[in-house]
């Protein structure tokens, strides 16, 4: 059986489209050409508009009256680029803090313990991987311990550098290692 387009069947007493006949190179389309009257209205537009603004350049100077001059007062031309007067300082501050002399009294604080951080670079289920760890951070030139930690989920090996002094070197070391691609370092404050 074979196979038969339904859907682009011709009924049987349809007769067949005809075809669009091709013009002959001799018959051309007529050129379009401009119409006579719109160009000579836009030109008579364009002109009189010239015109118009040609007319009027001068009536801003003759719109303005003339003022009423004064026959006993002469007063001196200024210079437009002269700068006016130094104003008068109203302020005194200036004066009376010429001559003062400022103590402050900043406190001491002795006994004063500088915080100190670590950064858990990682935690492990197994020993190797914590190793693995800590040989990457030895590439980058830091110095990287593993500890032993039994939790109620079982053992961990924790990796971690430090302990550093102040959060801004921690802050600086977990910058340096996320350039290394190592970024999963969190901030610890450690306690001696």
């Amino acid at each position: 059986m074979s196979n038969r387009d339904y859907a682009n069947r011709r009924p049987s007493g349809a007769a067949k489209p005809q075809r669009a006949s091709r013009r002959k190179p001799s018959q051309q389309a007529p050129s379009r050409r401009l119409p006579l009257l719109l160009t000579l209205f836009v030109l008579l537009g364009v002109g009189s508009f010239g015109y118009f603004l040609w007319s009027i350049r001068d009536s801003a100077d003759q719109a303005q009256p003339e003022p009423v001059k004064k026959a006993a007062v002469k007063q001196p031309k200024k210079d437009p680029n002269a700068l006016p007067p130094k104003p008068k300082e109203e302020w005194t501050y200036l004066e009376e803090l010429e001559n003062k002399h400022v103590e402050v009294d900043v406190p001491v604080v002795e006994n004063r313990v500088a915080k100190r951080y670590k950064l858990q670079c990682g935690s492990f289920r197994t020993a190797s991987q914590a190793n693995e760890m800590k040989a990457v951070i030895a590439f980058q030139g830091q110095e990287a311990s593993v500890k032993k930690v039994s939790g109620t989920s079982g053992d961990w090996y924790k990796v971690s550098l430090g302990p550093l002094d102040g959060k801004r070197e921690a802050e600086k070391l977990r910058h340096t290692m996320q350039r290394a691609g190592i970024n999963g370092c969190i901030m610890l404050y450690w306690e001696s």
